[in-house]
């Protein structure tokens, strides 16, 4: 019987399009762990779908005047269509929207109910007056408890960084109406975790996973609390015996894994399919997640299962990622800092975008994708040698061995060795992708396909194509050739799928690639005498100007969704230009890059905003008539250009040392914005 390997994918939140950071996150090592775990004979079932309840979502949908429903179809389908694109390979992909998670969920909640691991309690929380209903943090803005921000968040301030909960807040707001909220007593639900601390950490500290994950985990364990399960809310899975209450999306969100997989196990015709899995002491579960969701995987999950009757499969790795950037800043949509995904696939392959974020995987530290690294990947890697050396070989076998693979026959000591480096380099990848290792399989691979470069160039086999006694070596050259393009077609699999099979196929082989066994596609003798195909180009180059352009679209802010206001029309009278000045009136201003700290709007100015910023050798406040062009929070963490030299002003009765440069038109106004330079650059 085949061993069964259960692999899952953190579910991707049905609030907004997945980027390259996720994926790079939980999704392509999970997908290349899973092709790789069945190229291996094992019985493996990927499972993931779509998280789609929550605050989260009922916020972002009443902002973009949808149901959460719509929302979630809308996004559900975004993101399937993305992973398709990629050609993920998931047994299922399913969603918490489907009946049967609700029953699951329930199900686990009873369990746990049973135990008297469930408790009831009364807290006072912020409550809505205009809008007749609790609000939870998402829906929440104040002043922060810690620095006197006035915009912070309900769960977290984005200035200072600190956790509270939202009724930490002073002069707390919704974040929709506006509207003051008060403090009113809600009954809600707690799962005893604090009872769950001894058998974690047996369970933990046996554990070989990576120190992050460890360390993380055992961070959360040792600092173990009840935790509410329940919110007050109507789009979520309903708590049996409360109405009007509705499961936290956190507590409901990871059961999604096993509802997910029943769901599958429906469509197979076999309902019980599922419990071969998940109650499987032998089944090995791996779960590919971001380290976000470290907390969630590896001590609140866990802690569900242990507190079921049925005896569920706790997890056996938890390869957590670090986090991928892009240009080394965060991915942000409303700062245009982002890739567009559907204009990306227009003009480049999943392989090239699987090939690279692999490369580059976040395995051990935060790193990031650039677009000059993604087009060294695709020109010097992809094309340069792993398809130089496949093309270049079988167009040499078609010239001088009519596209029929020839025997190996006397091998060299150069042959011997290049074959031993081939298969030494083989077994690495076999053990990286075992262990989670995507950056050294790429490396590994790479190796491999310059080895192969080297060893043809070394052979220099058309010296013999003119000399019949000389045939042998060239046929043996051939020969080994293609036995290394036979590993670098498999080993590439996992990786770029794709273009493996189109590998495959180019060497004559007419079954599936992705079907097929690790060891016996390394052990099986050489087809010879096997038509080779006709040769084709794996692989593009990128240009330098494509790149270019790519590089010029960061940063570009979308206007409808940074300003208050629409574009204005081009005008039909220019501002007539000032009286001309001297050079050494334009050389007396001292501008310089400013990073925004802290933006507040002034009271009794519609126009006026006090900002904080950062000079890199001072902090200063600058006030400047901006507010009705941009909200507070849009300019925290921007770097803006100032004067810095200007005399201090007192205005509104603050005093402002230094303006904010800025572009208009009639009554709108755009801010240029600095995007690589150091607080307190000179602009020269």
């Amino acid at each position: 019987m085949k061993e069964s390997v259960l692999i899952t994918s953190a579910l991707p939140y049905a609030n907004g399009a997945l980027h390259f950071g996720h994926i790079a996150g939980a999704y392509l090592p999970g997908d290349c762990y899973a092709r790789f775990e069945r190229l291996m004979g094992r019985e493996v079932l990927y499972i993931c779908g779509s998280d789609e309840y929550g605050v989260a979502i009922t916020l972002s949908a009443e902002m973009a005047g949808r149901t959460p429903k719509q929302q979630v179809d809308l996004f559900h389908a975004i993101n399937r269509a993305l992973f398709e694109k990629l050609q993920f390979s998931f047994d299922h992909y399913s969603r918490t929207t489907w009946p049967g998670h609700v029953d699951t969920v329930q199900e686990f909640f009873i369990a746990l109910q049973s135990k008297g691991l469930i408790e009831k309690k009364t807290k006072e929380h912020l409550y809505s007056e205009t809008e007749r209903r609790f609000l939870a943090d998402r829906y929440v803005i104040g002043t922060c408890p810690k620095c006197g921000y006035e915009e912070a968040r309900g769960d977290e301030c984005q200035r200072c960084a600190s956790s509270y909960e939202a009724t930490d807040l002073k002069n707390p707001r919704s974040k929709v109406t506006g509207s003051s909220l008060i403090r009113k007593p809600s009954e809600h639900l707690y799962l005893r975790f604090d009872r769950f601390k001894e058998q974690l950490t047996e369970w933990l500290t046996k554990k070989n996973w990576k120190e992050n994950v460890l360390h993380f985990a055992m961070r959360y364990v040792n600092e173990l609390k009840p935790r509410a399960i329940t919110r007050d809310l109507e789009w979520g899975v309903p708590v049996p015996g409360y109405p009007h209450k509705v499961f936290y999306v956190w507590f409901d969100a990871p059961i999604g894994y096993i509802s997910a997989t029943k769901e599958w196990a429906q469509k197979m015709g076999q309902p019980d399919l599922w419990k071969q899995y998940w109650l499987n002491p032998k089944t090995k579960l791996i779960q590919f997640i971001g380290k976000d969701n470290i907390p969630f995987h590896a001590v609140f999950f866990p802690a569900m299962l242990m507190g079921q009757e049925a005896p569920y499969k706790l997890p056996d790795e938890i390869p957590a990622n670090e986090f991928l950037l892009l240009e080394g800043k965060q991915f942000s949509k409303s700062d245009g800092w982002t890739i567009d995904l559907e204009d990306f696939f227009a003009k480049y392959t999943a392989d090239q975008a699987r090939y690279a974020l692999a490369a580059n995987a976040p395995e051990s530290a935060d790193s990031e994708f650039s677009w000059k690294d993604f087009q060294m990947r695709c020109n010097a890697e992809l094309l340069g040698k792993f398809g130089n050396f496949i093309h270049r070989t079988l167009v040499f076998a078609k010239t001088h061995c009519a596209s029929v693979i020839p025997p190996l026959g006397d091998l060299h000591e150069v042959d011997l060795k290049f074959l031993e480096q081939v298969k030494l380099l083989t077994d690495e990848m076999s053990q990286a992708f075992g262990a989670f290792h995507l950056r050294k399989a790429c490396q590994r691979l790479m190796e491999l396909a310059a080895a192969g470069n080297v060893y043809f160039d070394t052979k220099k086999p058309w010296k013999f194509s003119s000399d019949s006694a000389l045939r042998s070596s060239l046929e043996t050259t051939v020969a080994c050739s293609i036995f290394c393009i036979i590993r670098l077609a498999l080993a590439a699999s996992p990786l770029m799928p794709d273009s493996a099979e189109k590998v495959w196929r180019l060497l004559g082989f007419r079954s599936t690639l992705s079907k097929q066994n690790w060891q016996k596609i390394c052990s099986m003798p050489m087809p010879v005498g096997q038509r080779l195909t006709e040769p084709e180009i794996l692989f593009r180059k990128i240009e330098d100007a494509e790149i270019e352009q790519e590089i010029a679209k960061l940063g570009v802010l979308v206007q409808s969704a940074t300003h208050k206001t629409t574009p204005s029309p081009t005008p039909s009278a220019y501002i007539p230009l000032k009286p001309l000045v001297q050079f050494s009136q334009i050389e007396a201003l001292d501008l310089r890059v400013a990073q925004v700290l802290e933006a507040i709007k002034i009271p009794k100015s519609k126009k006026l905003l006090k900002l904080l910023v950062d000079l890199g050798f001072e902090t200063r406040t600058i006030v400047s008539g901006i507010a009705l062009s941009y909200e507070p929070e849009q300019l925290i963490g921007k770097k803006i250009v100032v004067i810095a030299n200007l005399a201090p002003a007192t205005i509104m009765g603050v005093e402002s040392k230094g303006m904010v440069f800025a572009a208009s038109s009639g009554t709108q106004l755009e801010l240029p914005l600095i995007q690589h330079l150091l607080p307190g650059s000179v602009i020269a």
